[in-house]
């Protein structure tokens, strides 16, 4: 999901009354903590974006609100890694960006934590650190949709399928990333998801 802190959609310069924003990553482009990863292609301008990624164990479409949790398995912290300089070029030209956000190895997520165990996440601390020097920090109730609305309105676009992945933005403080760097992102109550660049 896109825009969905209100301090994002201000640093990036879009219109923050506009309804939620979605875009798709293939299943094969998320990767795991602790990875290495080479710098993209076509990109000069890589930028990462922490966020709350909600791990569905069922689904459907035309959710409701109210019943949109009871689809939810758990959550962990993923990237949302943006060849930003593509994406801008792209939207520029009145073409779809995606390009910008869909590529190998563009979906970093960590160790998912059942509901079980962590409860539903509506707030607490949202962090990601570049080579020990923090650039995004913010908290998860600064979300302009919640995890029930992000899953109601996603449903009413496409079919929500168990076992999907939806990341659900990102707050401000999104900055390039470079070969070499190593990125920390940090939700309270989820393991880290610790990934490097060369």
């Amino acid at each position: 999901m896109g825009r969905n802190y209100l301090a994002h959609v201000r640093e990036m310069g879009n219109d923050e009354k506009l309804p939620p924003l979605f875009f798709a990553k293939a299943p094969d482009m998320v990767v795991d903590s602790g990875t290495t990863i080479p710098y993209p292609s076509l990109t000069s301008n890589l930028q990462h974006e922490v966020e709350l990624v909600v791990a569905m164990k069922s689904g459907g479409t035309n959710i409701p609100v109210e019943k949109a949790l009871d689809d939810v398995w758990g959550y962990g912290v993923g990237f949302d890694m943006t060849r930003r300089d593509v994406q801008q070029a792209a939207a520029k030209a009145g073409r779809p960006w995606e390009v910008g956000k869909s590529f190998d190895q563009s979906g970093p997520c960590g160790a998912l934590h059942p509901v079980s165990e962590v409860g539903h996440l509506s707030k607490g601390r949202i962090q990601v650190s570049v080579n020990g020097q923090v650039k995004q920090d913010s908290d998860l109730s600064q979300m302009i949709w919640d995890v029930p609305h992000i899953i109601h309105h996603l449903s009413l676009q496409c079919a929500i399928a168990p076992g999907d992945l939806i990341y659900t933005g990102t707050p401000e403080g999104v900055s390039a990333v470079v070969a070499g760097d190593e990125l920390v992102g940090t939700i309270d109550g989820l393991s880290e998801l610790r990934i490097r660049y060369q």
